[in-house]
C-alpha cells in the first residue's frame, strides 16, 4: 500500500480531469463572439461550441424558442471549420480512453488494498491506466489548442443563413470550455505520469510473481 500513494493521487487527478473533459465537451462556451449587429443577436454575444451555436434573441427566430436560439451542427455543413469536427471526435475518444484508464487504475488499487501481492495483477494495470490517461490528455490538448489558436487569430466561420450568425465577429474570446480543457489536460497528463512511475516493491515472498 505504501508504494502506491502516487497511483492513488493519479486516480484522484484522473477522475477530476475526466470529469472536466466531459463537461467541456458538453458546454457551448468554446468561443464567445461579440457582434455589432444586435437585430437578431439581441445581447450582441453568441456562443460557438463544438456541437452547436447559441445566442439570445428577442425575435421569434425558431419555433419553440422565444429567447435562446440554438442551432446544432450537421455533419454535412462544409462551412464548419475542421477544428470543430476534430474536437467532436477527439473529445469522444478522450472520454472513452479516460474511462478505460480509470477502470484499470481502480482494478490495480483494489488489488493493492486487498493485499493481493501478484505483480501481474497490479503493475500492468497501473501502466495501462497511465497510458490511457496520457492518450486522453493528448486527445483533449489537440482540439483545445487548435480552437484557442482560432480564437486568438479571430478566425471567421461562414455559417449558413439558417444559423442567423454573421460570418465573422467584431471580436471573439475563449469561452469557459477552453481553460477547463487546459486544466483537464494537465490533470490527465499528471495522472498518466504518476501511474507509469509505479514500481512493484521487492519482497522476499516466494509466491510473488
Amino acid at each position: 500500500v505504501s508504494s502506491s500513494h502516487l497511483q492513488l493521487a493519479a486516480f484522484a487527478l484522473g477522475t477530476v480531469g475526466w470529469i472536466l473533459c466531459t463537461i467541456s465537451m458538453g458546454i457551448v462556451e468554446w468561443r464567445v463572439w461579440h457582434v455589432d449587429n444586435t437585430t437578431i443577436i439581441s445581447s450582441g454575444i453568441a456562443w460557438v461550441g463544438i456541437w452547436k451555436v447559441c445566442f439570445i434573441s428577442y425575435l421569434h427566430v425558431s419555433p419553440g424558442y422565444k429567447e435562446q436560439f440554438c442551432h446544432k451542427f450537421s455533419g454535412y455543413d462544409s462551412s464548419i471549420p475542421r477544428e470543430i469536427y476534430a474536437a467532436q471526435g477527439l473529445l469522444l475518444i478522450a472520454m472513452f480512453v479516460g474511462l478505460l484508464g480509470l477502470t484499470a487504475t481502480i482494478f490495480a488499487l483494489r488489488n493493492v488494498y486487498m493485499g493481493i501481492t501478484h505483480k501481474t495483477l497490479i503493475t500492468p494495470f497501473f501502466l495501462v491506466g497511465g497510458f490511457f490517461y496520457i492518450l486522453a490528455g493528448l486527445c483533449v490538448l489537440i482540439p483545445v489548442s487548435w480552437n484557442f489558436y482560432s480564437v486568438t487569430h479571430n478566425q471567421s466561420i461562414a455559417f449558413p443563413p439558417s444559423y442567423y450568425m454573421p460570418s465573422s465577429p467584431a471580436v471573439q474570446e475563449a469561452g469557459a470550455a477552453i481553460p477547463m480543457g487546459i486544466v483537464a489536460v494537465i490533470l490527465l497528463l499528471l495522472s498518466g505520469t504518476f501511474s507509469l512511475s509505479y514500481r512493484f516493491p521487492v519482497t522476499t515472498n516466494t509466491n510473488t510473481k
